[in-house]
């Protein structure tokens, strides 16, 4: 098995590069993609051959069932369709869902994010990396360690996923920096110094290597970790959540469940089929489908204003793509709990616009924490904490809705701002967990 060399880069000035041991690649989880995943200089692949693999796994679409559907004559009569939803979502499709990755927005954001790279490095003593991803991107890396510091949260490293048109230097890393956690931060492809295109596949690979990095290179075990993504940053942060289940936990702040819902929104209702198509074919964000596949602790995190994963208008807030997320995992979870009457009280209580509507459905059900606290722990201690649980299929309707009500709050938490307000660091907690 090849071993993997590791630089680190100068944020600005001369190339100043360090060699540094060469750790051997022994992580059994992802060692196959190891090999080919390195941190290295700007120019190191001029005039060099790599063997690269395709990347790594990734949920599909179910595909047909053979027989008619799947005859030669309608494949033939799909391939128009096909052809059109592979140029849209390469032209116009990428660059509307990642506009972080347009030339011109790049060019215009340049001085600020050179502004940032360098504070980063100057005040927090960042150290940049550029990590190769198993097809050949380049992802730039910004790592600030306070593990010698004297807070214990220092010990956590906080990976962080940034959204459509978000970047390390500028984007979400100051709140778990504000906190006192280590953290790692990294640039989309196609996102000032990471190369390639932001699509589905690209973003999976990068996230790999981002991983592999923090635990072979940076030392810090998977327990240790936490991913933390804001908006369309959670398409990454569940692949990573769902691929190396020994992560501590998850944040989703601002995040949504499928892309379908919010793609529609903006387009035409004529095009419906195309985009549908589309988005299922090339640009297939299936948050929800991943984070169903996690067994750790979760935090979503609700903006009560947010203009952009609304389907609606901002004020509607039950058109919020992050309330069918809070919907879609706790079903995974706890279905039984979840059943007619708990989900007719959690979207109930999804309903309220301000912390005391909140609180007066909360204390109209009459959830005694305690008890759900007793309940769940009894259950963990017999069944062991896998999900889904069956918990909540002996219990009375009225006691399936306070269980649902409780859990409900555990998982979800509101933030009165519009999607792009940087989240104060009060709001960036630890998800709950039994």
């Amino acid at each position: 098995m090849p071993t993997a060399s590791w630089h680190w880069l100068q944020s600005s000035g001369p190339s100043l590069i360090t060699p540094l041991p060469s750790p051997s690649s022994t992580y059994t989880g992802k060692v196959s993609y190891l090999s080919l995943s390195k941190v290295v200089p700007f120019s190191h692949y001029a005039g060099t051959l790599l063997l690269l693999l395709a990347g790594v796994a990734l949920l599909r679409p179910e595909p047909l069932h053979r027989g008619t559907a799947d005859t030669l004559l309608n494949r033939a009569k799909k391939l128009p369709c096909q052809i059109t939803s592979y140029l849209v979502a390469h032209t116009l499709g990428r660059r509307m869902l990642y506009p972080g990755s347009v030339y011109l927005l790049q060019k215009a954001l340049m001085p600020v994010l050179l502004q940032g790279q360098a504070r980063l490095v100057e005040e927090c003593d960042g150290r940049r990396a550029k990590l190769l991803a198993c097809d050949g991107n380049e992802i730039d890396t910004m790592f600030v360690d306070r593990r010698g510091t004297a807070e214990p949260q220092g010990q956590k490293l906080v990976i962080c996923c940034e959204g459509n048109a978000g970047f390390y230097e500028v984007g979400c890393v100051s709140t778990p920096l504000e906190a006192g956690y280590s953290v790692l931060g990294w640039n989309h492809p196609g996102f000032a110094g990471s190369t390639g295109v932001p699509f589905p596949q690209n973003e999976a690979n990068a996230m790999d290597v981002v991983v592999q990095f923090a635990v072979h290179r940076l030392g810090f075990q998977p327990q240790d970790i936490i991913l933390y993504a804001w908006s369309i940053g959670g398409f990454t942060a569940t692949w990573a959540a769902m691929s190396y289940p020994d992560i501590s936990a998850v944040i989703l702040d601002a995040s949504f469940d499928d892309l379908v819902p919010l793609a529609l929104k903006v387009m035409p209702d004529s095009c419906r089929g195309l985009v549908t198509r589309t988005v299922r074919q090339h640009l297939n964000l299936n948050n929800a489908e991943q984070l169903c596949r996690y067994q750790g602790p979760v935090l979503l995190i609700r903006r009560t204003k947010d203009e952009i994963i609304t389907t609606t208008a901002p004020e509607d807030i039950m058109s919020n793509r992050g309330n069918d997320l809070l919907l879609k995992l706790l079903q995974h979870r706890y279905p039984h709990v979840m059943a007619e009457e708990g989900l007719q009280v959690v979207r109930q209580w999804l309903e309220a616009s301000s912390q005391l509507e909140e609180a007066s459905i909360y204390s109209r059900w009459e959830v005694e924490e305690d008890w759900c606290l007793s309940v769940l722990r009894s259950y963990q201690a017999e069944h062991g904490p896998d999900f889904p649980w069956s918990v909540g299929e002996d219990m009375s309707a009225r006691e399936r809705q306070q269980l649902a009500l409780f859990l409900a709050q555990k998982h979800l938490h509101n933030f009165e701002a519009t999607h792009c307000t940087p989240l104060p660091v009060q709001h960036f907690q630890m998800p709950w967990h039994l």
